[in-house]
């Protein structure tokens, strides 16, 4: 496979460039193409879609103008102006590299492609696109819509996550970057991929390049580029309790390494082979918490698709049988008692904030039911 083989690169580069120009959208994070900026766009934007990141990103940088004021930041509120966007580890890793760059870069980005990489979270991706869209300095930024284009424009009939595969890709868009344009044509080969070279139904008629494009002279550019198997999206049923006492609700933070770490949730857990929800839920809040609870009222039941797994969560009010009970911490990092009003302020998982905004509009049970 041969890099020239889809035509003249100069005049695809020149055609990519020109259509750029007219073409690209008024987003945030290309205004000043500060490092800041552009890290944190980049993060929020991995499998994440523009429009949904766009309010996010504005909150985000009204609440933390900077690195500083990310480094300082309390975990808590940055799960929360997050919360929505899933992949929560996401945040962890700004914190940790938020505080790295505070203490040893002075609160700034190094120019150095290695000292950006060796920085949690980041991988050659986001540390080419801090390279080439901040400082426009000629290092490659392969994101799903880059290889959408490759695959389609070299006709690439195998699973486009091969090896083999990704560093032909890697190489050529590294190769055909323009000396001092790094920033522009990174940027045009992502958004020629976002707006025209679309993941169904490519619109050819409106791409600059089509003329290069091996896929579109075969006819085959929406069978491309080939997926690998996906994997089986696992079933999970699980159970949860509002448990109330004195007009307040308790919720539990979850452990700070694993899945959603630091989010906080309605305690709970998955139920066991053959197991009830409500026994599930009484064993789970035993297990965890050392609280004796009874179920009383189902409040609904729940259906939430994440990433890898889907999850039926069966909800319901709970009381304590002893009411002088206190939990005890064996599986969680925090427990806290709140008020209604107070659960806006923590993050919780999706599932979870469904339920939050269910329980808005219910009628909650009173103390010694």
């Amino acid at each position: 496979m041969e890099a020239d083989q889809a035509g003249p690169q100069d005049e695809l580069r020149e055609r990519l460039l020109r259509w750029f120009g007219a073409n690209q959208r008024d987003l945030p994070w290309r205004k000043a193409y500060s490092p800041y900026e552009v890290w944190i766009s980049e993060v929020m934007l991995q499998q994440t879609q523009v429009k949904t990141v766009l309010p996010y990103y504005q909150r985000w940088m009204e609440r933390f103008e900077n690195i500083p004021s990310v480094a300082v930041a309390f975990e808590d509120e940055l799960l929360k102006y997050w919360e929505g966007l899933g992949y929560y580890s996401r945040v962890h890793n700004i914190h940790k590299t938020a505080k790295i760059l505070l203490e040893y870069f002075g609160g700034n980005f190094p120019r150095e492609f290695p000292k950006i990489l060796s920085l949690p979270g980041i991988g050659r991706y986001t540390a080419g696109a801090i390279m080439s869209l901040a400082y426009n300095e000629s290092f490659p930024a392969v994101d799903g819509n880059i290889e959408r284009v490759f695959a389609r424009l070299f006709n690439i009939a195998t699973p486009v996550k091969d090896a083999s595969n990704q560093k032909f890709i890697w190489t050529t868009a590294a190769q055909w970057i323009p000396v001092g344009r790094a920033r522009r044509f990174n940027q045009a080969l992502m958004e020629l991929g976002a707006l025209v070279c679309v993941p169904k139904k490519p619109l050819c008629g409106g791409c600059p390049i089509d003329e290069f494009c091996q896929g579109f002279k075969w006819g085959v550019a929406n069978e491309r580029p080939v997926a690998r198997q996906t994997k089986r999206i696992k079933a999970i049923e699980a159970a949860i309790g509002v448990l109330i006492q004195k007009g307040k609700v308790l919720i539990q933070k979850r452990p700070t390494n694993g899945l959603m770490a630091g989010l906080w949730e309605f305690p709970g857990g998955r139920l066991n082979r053959g197991e009830r929800p409500e026994e599930a839920l009484e064993r789970e809040f035993f297990e965890e918490l050392g609280l004796k609870v009874t179920c009383t009222t189902r409040i609904i039941t729940i259906r939430h698709a994440y990433t890898s797994f889907r999850v039926t969560l069966h909800a319901f009010f709970c009381r304590l049988l002893e009411p002088a009970q206190r939990p005890t911490l064996n599986a969680t990092s925090e427990a806290r008692w709140v008020t209604r009003n107070q659960l806006e302020q923590f993050p919780f998982p999706a599932a979870n904030k469904k339920l939050i905004g269910i329980l808005a509009e219910k009628k909650w049970p009173t103390d010694g039911y």
